[in-house]
């Protein structure tokens, strides 16, 4: 690790809710536009301050996502809450900015043959149109991040060079966004390689923060978390409920399974002494209104766990 780079700090780990994109774009059902809404009051309810509240991508492809104009008119932003648009496009960032979205989320890939199948493009391309997605951003008066997808593993094409992640990490920095996130798409890292990765880009970065996305197909993502930010990691993604999955990396058998759920991260990092802003009662009670749309299947343990009336 570099000499001068500050010795990573556990104190406060910021959260980005995901759920409202990243959760309902793998739900078989498509959710009305007005639950979309309460699922992001509820977020704003219990504290997140980052949320991902749509995604502007093809409708034929991602019908999930379909109404994301008619989320964002409808969740006026709150003081202090950033809502985040992911795009894969500039065309998708066009249609994110016109909506008066504070925040666009971009998206390189680690792998050619999942780019692809994501979103049309190899891994130089991504590299290119996330920075152009940056770029435009920032002329428009706002800001966007951008996550490397399948940081740690392919479905399709399997381990991922650790040298190449941080290699577009170096290249993605070069163009200013707020952060670099690292994304475990399919679920299949461990800790180890989590700590090791996290460091190394965010030495490669520095001074931009690293953020971490982790799904939980192996059970491993509560101690990647912990992993990462031991490592340096400020920011972290989740889902309320355990949401989610990658409809894309889904024609990969068994590799869609949900993000880490926000009640289950919450409870880990607050019994170790972590901050995150996020209020745990209100956090419990958005998990147990969002089970119930799901007709109890929220994949959070920490919910399962506690008694009626908590």
């Amino acid at each position: 690790m570099r000499g001068d780079l500050p010795a990573p700090s556990a104190a406060q780990i910021d959260i980005v809710e995901v759920g409202p994109r990243d959760g309902l774009q793998n739900e078989s059902r498509v959710w009305p536009t007005e639950d979309k809404i309460s699922l992001i009051g509820e977020a704003i309810a219990y504290g997140a301050k980052r949320i991902e509240v749509a995604s502007f991508v093809n409708p034929r492809r991602v019908p999930q996502m379909a109404d994301a104009e008619a989320v964002v008119a409808g969740c006026a932003n709150a003081p202090g809450v950033t809502r985040i648009g992911l795009a894969l496009n500039l065309r998708g960032a066009e249609r994110a900015l016109a909506t008066g979205i504070e925040q666009v989320g971009a998206v390189a890939v680690a792998s050619d043959a999942f780019g692809i199948r994501n979103q049309g493009q190899d891994r130089a391309e991504s590299v290119g149109i996330a920075a152009g997605i940056v770029e435009m951003a920032r002329r428009s008066g706002r800001s966007a991040q951008v996550t490397i997808a399948v940081a740690f593993g392919c479905p399709f094409e399997g381990a991922v060079d650790r040298a190449l992640v941080i290699d577009i990490a170096r290249a993605l920095a070069a163009a200013q966004p707020v952060e670099i996130a690292l994304a475990d798409t399919i679920g299949i890292a461990g800790p180890g390689e989590v700590a090791a990765l996290v460091a190394e880009v965010r030495t490669a970065v520095a001074p931009l923060p690293v953020r971490v996305h982790f799904h939980d197909t192996r059970n491993t993502a509560n101690a990647n978390i912990w992993a990462a930010v031991q490592a340096g990691a400020s920011v972290a993604d989740a889902s309320l409920g355990g949401l989610g999955g990658c409809p894309f990396a889904a024609q990969a058998p068994g590799t869609a399974a949900g993000n880490i759920a926000t009640e289950d991260m919450i409870y880990m990092l607050h019994r170790s002494g972590i901050g995150t802003g996020i209020d745990e009662s209100r956090l419990y009670r958005a998990g147990r209104w969002l089970d119930r749309k799901l007709k109890g299947s929220s994949r959070s343990k920490v919910l399962v766990a506690l008694p009626p009336g908590s």
